[in-house]
This record gives structure tokens, sequence and C-alpha cells, in this order.
């Protein structure tokens, strides 16, 4: 099957117009094999025939879903870039903490932006249960939402295999995670619990509306798939859904420093962090 230049812009600005992801002309093998996976599934012989279907005669989504599933990157694993999430967990949540305690609140909501597998907001789940003193009189909440719904399934489903725990403490493991019979470690239900997980297109104004007061945003590896004007648009709403003094983590190999002024940078521990 061929994918003449011209439909491969016409379906990589289909899917920027609706989901803000951005595919250059260098990824147009990428995203050929991927359309050629979905018309071989849906039965489509000319790619004119598959994008008509994507734009027309897909009136609930379905097929667009099933097309951004295969294309969005899920590379994850417990403990990602260890070193900042340190930053958050002895400097910036113990801030936090320490100022909603001195105002009688004792609640720390934490939103997870393409959290793909589960793995960075379970790592969050275990870390708040190991920081905050006295964690059970704290009201926890953290909202872990991706596009892909095949690795929200697996997220909810919370077994990992080995590589995805090969970064867990040693005393983490044996603490949060039960091992199964096929030699796979599932994750415990008190951390479990502690994480809601919803299907969402962060270019969806609708969905992110009621959204707000959250003392954390974590949107790591999430911006490079968008460009400039669509990040400017995903950051300010992040803005919009951090209290005053919350913070928001980036991947090592992001900035805002084109996007937003908005944000106070802080440097700690050689992690550059961005606070409201």
């Amino acid at each position: 099957m061929e994918l003449p230049v011209e439909y491969f812009i016409k379906i990589r600005n289909l899917i920027y117009e609706r989901t803000g992801i951005s595919y250059e002309e260098n990824k147009i093998y990428y995203v050929k094999k991927r359309i050629q996976q979905r018309m071989k599934a849906g039965g489509f012989e000319r790619v004119e025939d598959y994008f008509k279907h994507l734009k027309m005669f897909d009136p609930k989504g379905r097929e667009f879903q099933e097309l951004i599933n295969l294309l969005t990157v899920n590379e994850t694993y417990f403990f990602r870039e260890f070193s900042q999430l340190q930053v958050f967990a002895e400097f910036c949540l113990e801030e936090v903490a320490q100022q909603k305690m001195a105002e009688g609140n004792k609640s720390v909501k934490i939103f997870c932006a393409g959290c793909s597998t589960g793995e960075e907001p379970y790592t969050l789940g275990i870390i708040l249960r190991e920081m905050l003193d006295d964690f059970f009189n704290w009201e926890v909440s953290i909202k872990a939402v991706d596009i892909d719904e095949n690795v929200l399934i697996a997220a909810q489903r919370g077994i990992y295999d080995q590589r995805s725990v090969k970064d867990v403490p040693v005393a983490y493991l044996k603490k949060y995670f039960n091992t199964t019979a096929a030699g796979e470690y599932a994750i415990c239900e008190t951390i479990k619990d502690l994480v809601i997980f919803q299907h969402l297109n962060l270019m969806d104004r609708r969905a992110l509306r009621y959204e707000e007061d959250y003392d954390f945003v974590f949107c790591r590896n999430v911006l490079i798939y968008f460009d400039d004007i669509s990040r400017k648009q995903v950051v300010d709403k992040f803005y919009g859904m951090l209290r005053n003094g919350g913070y928001i983590f980036l991947g090592h190999a992001e900035s805002l420093g084109r996007i937003s002024t908005a944000f106070r940078i802080r440097r700690i521990n050689d992690h550059i962090v961005y606070q409201r």
C-alpha cells in the first residue's frame, strides 16, 4: 500500500486537529505502517477510502481511536527519572504538605498526563505513602489520564513484568507488589486504590474544564509529541488547573521556555521545576 505524501498530510492534519499530536514528514514510514494495520483490519484497499471513513463515516470516532492507540508510544517503567522524583518527594511534596497543614488542609491532588500503562501514577502513590507523615489522615487523589484506551486497560489491571519494575527499590518491591503465579508483579490494592484512570484527550477543553486545585501536574515526555501551539494550549490548561504554589513536572528533554512565562522557574538539585 502506497501512502502518497498528500494523504499522509491529510491524515496527519486530522490527527493534529483532534489531538494536538504533530507528525513531521520524517515520520511518514512510522505512520504508514500503522495506517496499513488499520486498513487491513477494516478491509480498506485504498487510503483514499480510509481517509474518507476517518473524516466522515466514523461518527463515534472508534476507528480514529484505534489508529491513535497504534500511533502513541508508551515507553515507561516504575521510578523513571529517579533523581527528578527525589526532588518531588524530598522538596516539593514536603513544601506543599507543610503549607497545607498550616492551612488545616490535609489533602494532596495530583494530575498525571500521558500515564500510559500506569507505572508513573502508581510510583507517585508509593512516594506519597512513604513520604507523607500520618498518611491515612490525608486525603490523596491521583487522576491518571491517557488518550490510548489500550494502555488504560493495562494500567487498571496493574500487573507488570520484570522490565517495568527493574528500578523499584527492593524494599518497595516487597512492600507494594505481589508476585503472581506467572512470575509477574501485581501492584498492591493500597496503592491501586489511590489512582483513578480516565480516557482523555488533552486537547478536549470540555473534559478539563472542571479540573482544578491540583497540587502537582506530571506531564513527563508528553509535550514532545505536540507543536508549540498545542503545547501552549495544554500548558495554559495546566496552569489553570494548579492551585497557587502548585508544581508542574516535565520530562528532562522538555521545557516551558518558549511556551509560557506564567510559571516561576525553580532549580532544585540540578533539576528545573515550574511552580505556579
